[in-house]
């Protein structure tokens, strides 16, 4: 019940699928207000930007550089959109979604370790106040919960590793469930990027229908999985 409890608020939450977007796009109008407003647009313009991105990605060591960034950047919470952004710009929007999906599945394979490897009163300590809500909620539905607590975030991405693996959850359902649900913002981050680097070229060709397809489809989705989710637990409770 307790899970149930914690899910449901966390599932009826009319903000949670919102949450990812809100920070990309505040994100993207912090660079944009910066680019316009401070010396930046002087040193770092359009041309520079794809040509130090092209020049990165012809680097035979970029690849792996690139996947491994990921695992520091959610121990530190930098904004994982950015590392993908930037990927595509380097590498193209396709490979650029295959480093990303490689990046997090590692990053989700090093904190799960960690979760398996500590006391548990230490990942006590470090998730703070939200471990016993997080496992409540890993607990109830291995890879239906992982998939939701990824799309719907409720916790850092690390924590949610941590505690998954302190709390013994299956490890595929786990891994599934981290890729299930960080596909949806990949693909996201990915067109944006894609995008990002059209508008460098040539502003007028930025496609801004494609952008809010995008947009609409990533809230859209997690709206229906948060639904869905909601009914699937309302059958399962005792009273039904």
């Amino acid at each position: 019940m307790a899970g149930r409890s914690a899910l449901h608020a966390e599932v009826e939450s009319p903000f949670a699928a919102w949450r990812p977007l809100a920070g990309l796009i505040a994100l993207l109008l912090g660079f944009a207000a910066a680019w316009y407003f401070t010396p930046l647009a002087d040193l770092v313009t359009a041309e520079r930007i794809v040509t130090w991105s092209r020049e990165f990605g012809g680097q035979p060591w970029a690849p792996l550089l690139v996947i491994v960034l990921y695992t520091p950047a959610c121990c530190v919470m930098f904004p994982r959109p950015l590392i993908t952004m930037f990927a595509v710009l380097a590498f193209g929007a396709w490979l650029g979604f295959i480093y990303a999906v490689c990046g997090i599945l590692l990053a989700a394979l090093v904190a799960y370790a960690g979760g398996r490897t500590l006391d548990f009163y230490r990942v006590q300590s470090l998730a703070g106040t939200k471990l016993n809500r997080l496992s409540a909620v890993l607990r109830v539905r291995g890879l239906l919960a992982v998939t939701t607590v990824r799309l719907v975030p409720i916790a850092p991405f690390v924590v949610v590793g941590l505690v998954a693996g302190a709390i013994r959850i299956r490890f595929l359902p786990y891994i599934f469930g981290t890729a299930f649900g960080m596909l949806p913002g990949t693909l996201a981050a990915t067109v944006f990027g894609d995008q990002l680097e059209v508008a460098l070229r040539d502003p007028r060709e930025l496609n801004y229908v494609l952008v809010a397809v995008c947009a609409t489809l990533l809230v859209g989705g997690a709206l229906i999985v948060r639904r869905w989710l909601f009914r699937t637990m309302q059958k399962q409770s005792p009273g039904n």
